[in-house]
């Protein structure tokens, strides 16, 4: 890969990660428009590492409230609201781990064409602008219930398809639930770091199955570009989504899934 490759994959991934506009959808697609070489699994593994450094140091003071109130919840067997959240965390991380594990073949041989993406980009994006209008609360997402948890983990998992988005689908199903914007938005972010480490796993693990030489300075650049990018992206959502909403996000969707579907 050059540099601008570097860059503009980098930067998709930082911006597309956390908005509910599907990423694995823009990495797919990006490389098609400007006719480059499949960026590799090593590379796609960096773009996860940065993702995952930003909303680890994003959320580092609720995180680390969870955890202490995950142990506490073991060790004395009572649950706060930070231990419940982080248990909400670890339940609704279940579909998808499940689900990745058993349709990994499928979903990478069948759903990864323009076709199959547009598609996707636009029923989930109208599905996110219904859930918005009609079902929109004030709740937060320390006052979910475990059902709320059972129904936005298995979400959750449908974005494994790509055009769905992980971000978009865990944010249809949190207004669904009838929690705010902002609040969804965190739990989405949140619930997104086992996510991102799994699948940087799984690929990592490939890498090791099929081991090849490895070009260190994009991969760290990557990770540098996409862990800043993705930061920033984090900090304006939660602002925009506060006082804006999703609509916008709504109607990019459906203009870039005709814009597929006409050139595909």
């Amino acid at each position: 890969m050059d540099w601008l490759q570097v860059f503009v994959l980098s930067v998709v991934q930082g911006v597309t990660e956390f908005l509910p506009v599907s990423s694995s959808a823009h990495l797919i697609l990006v490389p098609v428009f400007f006719d480059w070489p499949d960026q590799g699994l090593y590379f796609d593994v960096a773009l996860h590492v940065g993702s995952l450094i930003a909303v680890l140091l994003y959320f580092r003071d609720e995180i680390g409230a969870m955890i202490r109130g995950f142990v506490r919840s073991i060790t004395t067997r009572t649950l706060d609201a930070d231990g419940k959240l982080a248990w909400a965390i670890v339940l609704g991380t279940i579909p998808v781990g499940l689900a990745g594990l058993l349709l990994k073949d499928v979903v990478s041989s069948y759903a990864r064409s323009p076709h199959w993406i547009a598609w996707g980009v636009i029923i989930f994006g109208l599905l996110l602008g219904w859930a918005d209008w009609k079902f929109r609360g004030e709740r937060t997402e320390r006052d979910m219930t475990w059902k709320d948890v059972a129904i936005i983990g298995c979400a959750q998992a449908l974005a494994l398809f790509p055009g769905t988005s992980r971000s978009g689908i865990t944010l249809t199903a949190a207004l669904m639930v009838g929690m705010s914007r902002e609040a969804a938005a965190r739990f989405s972010f949140l619930l997104s770091i086992p996510v991102i480490v799994l699948a940087g796993g799984l690929e990592a693990i490939e890498i090791v199955r099929q081991p090849q030489a490895i070009d260190w300075m994009p991969v760290l650049g990557g990770v540098v570009i996409s862990g800043v990018t993705a930061y920033a992206c984090i900090h304006y959502f939660l602002a925009f989504i506060r006082r804006m909403g999703v609509q916008v996000f709504v109607a990019y969707r459906i203009v870039l899934g005709i814009v597929l579907l006409s050139m595909f």
